[in-house]
């Protein structure tokens, strides 16, 4: 029990600092200071409604309200994920109920404190109540409705949770798992929460215009209502580095945590334990399980279920997602790079539903989300979790490539890698038909419209089993550390190697003195990087220009100019940064 503890506080840590927290921030810190100071704190004295001052003495009492906020949280989160459906399929109430209740919750939170008189309405009934509930009435509520909006990052721990609370098997591994995921994700908001408390109670210009600050909290929790009602605080969470999808790698790839989690997840195809997610090679695990349990198919004829027997003879990829999941929206992208690429060629993708949340089972939600993202791929309902409990699923995203004969080929958990995915799309198709003319890898990370324009510089691979436009001392040696030579003079779209490099399939990665000299012909410039360090670019007569680079690969813009030109510029390296293709717009 302990084990599962720590991995669930672990990995609630985890969401607490990621990307998909940031909407709650400014909600949580507003909160924390919007309760009223001692002195001017309200009670009913006797059975009467009359209302009087508290006069606080001495030194302030503790402020409880952010410890309220966050257990709200902590409990309505609890329990709505581990028992959401069944209570709102018991009350037959639909399965967006319980967000839009967090959402009219928390605007008319903040329409209590622009306006005083409707927010003592609201705290009316919480008057009786002992002292200790009583003081910053309503806080645990504030938390409750919050908890509902709470859309955490995906994880193997919360793929644990999720599946659990969708089959009804929920035992104490879940109940502990579910509690103290949701209580390491509620540390980071509790140091928000408090930070505002500390500010309202010592800060005097706060204090000084209290009524200003409290109108400015209630405008920003109303103004945040309104964009995750809209879904706009996708469109930011979405455009940032995902910078802690390397630790939930590390997590999820565990050995102790999928043993422990295994239970909780459920069993299905055995051979399927055959393929190491992320794995570059090709393995064989196994029949592809069947589609099943699904509710409703989009973009199939007449919304017939798609069948891996009817697919037989075809590449298939099967991607696990949710639409609300930040994760599953910055991969999407590549997902539709490799339909349009490939799908004449033999590839087809399916997308599998699998919600994390109960308004996520909404049917219209998944359509505007399908017409939203432009995915023209069949995707199934997954309501259930039955496909994924099939497939032994961990993860949002998790993609199955799946060979011609209908053998499970290879699995991929999180995002990133996805020049490996490709070149092993490329390799299946190979398999599947010799004689098949495939045209230049996509490389689904390059996300802006002018890559490849005409006239620019052909994108560039650095890696041994796609090296392209090498022109320089020193040959690439895959799984050897190789020493090069910059050219001092470097022909037009080409690039050179300096230093030492640690020379892989798909990447190099910088170790002593490395060092890139890139020739080309474009306006911008752009860098697939991964790992940990920084790049430096040298152009001749401008600044130099440092990039910080972390997590799994990403889109790093080097130059911006604006019109196309003929360049030479030289990167320089920190130690643990890998490379794996240059593109240019």
């Amino acid at each position: 029990m302990i084990t599962l503890a720590l991995i669930g506080l672990l990995g609630g840590l985890i969401t607490g600092v990621s990307p998909c927290v940031l909407p709650m921030l400014p909600i949580i810190f507003f909160a924390g200071t919007t309760g009223k100071p001692e002195a001017q704190r309200k009670t009913a004295v006797g059975d009467s409604n009359v209302l009087v001052e508290e006069v606080a003495v001495g030194k302030p009492a503790r402020d409880w309200r952010p410890l309220k906020i966050i257990a709200g949280i902590v409990v309505s989160f609890s329990v709505f994920t581990l028992a959401g459906s069944v209570i709102l399929s018991a009350l037959g109430l639909p399965d967006d109920f319980l967000r839009w209740g967090g959402l009219i919750i928390l605007s008319i939170v903040g329409l209590g404190l622009i306006f005083p008189a409707l927010g003592h309405w609201i705290e009316k009934p919480f008057y009786r109540l002992p002292k200790i509930n009583r003081n910053n009435n309503g806080a645990f509520v504030l938390g409750l409705g919050l908890g509902t909006l709470y859309v955490p990052c995906a994880g193997p721990v919360l793929a644990a949770i999720t599946v659990a609370g969708a089959t009804g098997n929920v035992g104490w591994r879940t109940v502990v798992l579910t509690v103290s995921f949701a209580m390491g994700a509620a540390l980071p908001l509790l140091i928000f929460a408090s930070a505002g408390s500390r500010i309202s109670q010592r800060v005097k210009a706060y204090r000084d215009h209290q009524k200003g600050f409290r109108i400015a909290g209630g405008a920003v929790m109303i103004a945040l209502a309104v964009a995750l009602a809209f879904n706009v605080t996708d469109v930011i969470q979405r455009s940032l580095p995902s910078y802690t999808s390397g630790l939930e790698k590390k997590v999820a790839e565990n050995k102790t945590v999928q043993g422990a989690l295994a239970p909780a997840i459920g069993v299905g195809g055995e051979e399927l334990a055959k393929c190491t997610p992320g794995a570059a090679e090709l393995a064989t695990c196994g029949a592809a399980p069947e589609f099943r349990g699904t509710q409703k198919w989009f973009n199939t004829p007449d919304g017939a279920a798609a069948t891996l027997a009817e697919l037989k003879g075809k590449v298939v990829l099967v991607d696990f997602w949710a639409y609300s999941c930040i994760n599953c929206q910055r991969a999407t992208p590549h997902l539709l790079a490799w339909d349009k690429a490939y799908k004449s060629l033999g590839l087809q993708i399916v997308g599998i539903h699998s919600p994390e949340f109960a308004f996520e089972k909404d049917a219209g939600n998944l359509q505007s989300a399908i017409r939203k993202e432009g995915i023209g791929y069949p995707v199934g309902q997954d309501n259930n979790l039955a496909t994924w409990t099939a497939y032994r699923n961990q993860y949002w995203p998790a993609k199955y490539l799946v060979d011609a004969g209908g053998t499970v080929r290879s699995i991929k958990f999180g995002e990133g890698d996805y020049g490996q995915t490709e070149d092993q799309i490329r390799q299946l198709l190979t398999d599947a038909n010799p004689e098949i003319k495939l045209p230049a890898p996509v490389d689904g990370t390059v996300k802006a419209d002018s890559i490849g324009a005409e006239g620019t510089t052909p994108e560039t691979y650095l890696a041994y089993s796609r090296s392209t436009n090498l022109n320089g001392t020193g040959k690439l040696t895959p799984n050897k550390t190789v020493a090069f030579g910059l050219n001092p003079q470097q022909p037009n779209d080409t690039y050179s190697l300096g230093g030492n490099w640690a020379v892989g399939t798909q990447n190099v990665t910088s170790t002593k003195g490395s060092q890139v000299r890139l020739n080309y012909q474009a306006a911008k410039v752009f860098h697939v990087l991964s790992g940990q360090g920084t790049v430096t670019v040298s152009i001749p007569g401008r600044p130099d220009k440092t990039i910080t680079v972390q997590g799994t690969p990403n889109l790093y813009e080097l130059a911006s100019a604006p019109q196309p030109e003929r360049q030479t510029m030289t990167l320089t390296y920190s130690s643990g940064v890998s490379a794996f293709t240059f593109s240019f717009g």
